[in-house]
C-alpha cells in the first residue's frame, strides 16, 4: 500500500466504514439528544470536529512527552481547552445555538468518540496522520448527526433548518421526541447495513491488514502488526 493510498484510507474511514455513530456506535447521548434538528445537529458536528481536529494534533505532538500513567488525564485536559473555547465562541457569537446545545456542550469533553481517537490514534501517530483521522472521523460524526437532525426535524416537526414545510405537511411528532430518536437512529444503521451489505458494520477479519488505520500506524509501519 502507498502512502497517498494509506493516508486516503485514513481520511475516508469515518465517513462510512468505520463512522462513529453509525458503525463503532459511539456518541449515541449527543446524538439522539441533539438531532431533533438539522440545526443543532450540525452545530453539535461542527463544534465536536473543531475539538476533535484540535485535540489529536496536541496529543499527537505530545505523545512522547506525557508520561503514560497519567496519559488519560493528560488528554481530558487538552480536551478541555478546546472545548472552553467553543463554548466561549458560541456563547459570544451564536448564542442561540449554545443554549439549544445546552449541556451537551461542555460534555464534549468526555464524547467517546473524541477520547477514543486520541487514545488510539492520535498517541501512536504523526501529526498529518492524526488530522487526518480527525478530519475523516468528524466529517462522519457532522454526516450522520445531520442525515438523523433532517428526518426528525422533517418528519416530527414539518421544518428543515427551520423553514416550514406547509400548513399542510403531515407530520409525526413522536419522531421529534426520545422514542422517535431511537427509531430513526435504528432505522438508518439498518439502511447503512443493507447498502454496504454489512461491510459497513462488521468486518470479516480483525487482522492488521483489515483496518482501515493500518496504512498510518505507527506499529504496522515498524512492523509490529501481526499479519
Amino acid at each position: 500500500m502507498s502512502e497517498k493510498s494509506g493516508k486516503m484510507k485514513v481520511l475516508t474511514a469515518g465517513i462510512i466504514r468505520d463512522n462513529p455513530v453509525l458503525v463503532l456506535l459511539l456518541g449515541t447521548c449527543p446524538t439522539l439528544a441533539v438531532s431533533t434538528s438539522a440545526t443543532n445537529a450540525l452545530g453539535m458536528g461542527a463544534a465536536a470536529t473543531f475539538v476533535l481536529i484540535g485535540s489529536n494534533i496536541v496529543i499527537s505532538l505530545l505523545k512522547n512527552v506525557i508520561p503514560n500513567k497519567v496519559r488519560i488525564p493528560c488528554y481530558i485536559v487538552v480536551i478541555a481547552g478546546f472545548v472552553t473555547l467553543v463554548q466561549m465562541v458560541l456563547q459570544a457569537f451564536v448564542p442561540a445555538l449554545y443554549d439549544a446545545l445546552g449541556l451537551f456542550l461542555p460534555l464534549i469533553v468526555v464524547n467517546c468518540i473524541i477520547l477514543g481517537r486520541a487514545e488510539a490514534f492520535a498517541s501512536k501517530n504523526t501529526v498529518i496522520d492524526s488530522l487526518l483521522d480527525a478530519i475523516g472521523m468528524g466529517l462522519g460524526f457532522t454526516l450522520a448527526l445531520l442525515f438523523i437532525g433532517i428526518v426528525r426535524e422533517v418528519i416530527g416537526f414539518g421544518t428543515i433548518f427551520g423553514i416550514s414545510l406547509g400548513e399542510n405537511f403531515q407530520t409525526v411528532s413522536i419522531i421529534g421526541l426520545a422514542p422517535g430518536g431511537f427509531f430513526v437512529y435504528g432505522c438508518i444503521i439498518a439502511l447503512l447495513n443493507k447498502l454496504t451489505k454489512g461491510k459497513g458494520v462488521k468486518r470479516k477479519s480483525f487482522d492488521c491488514e483489515s483496518c482501515t488505520s493500518c496504512g498510518a500506524c505507527s506499529q504496522a509501519k515498524e512492523g509490529g502488526c501481526e499479519k
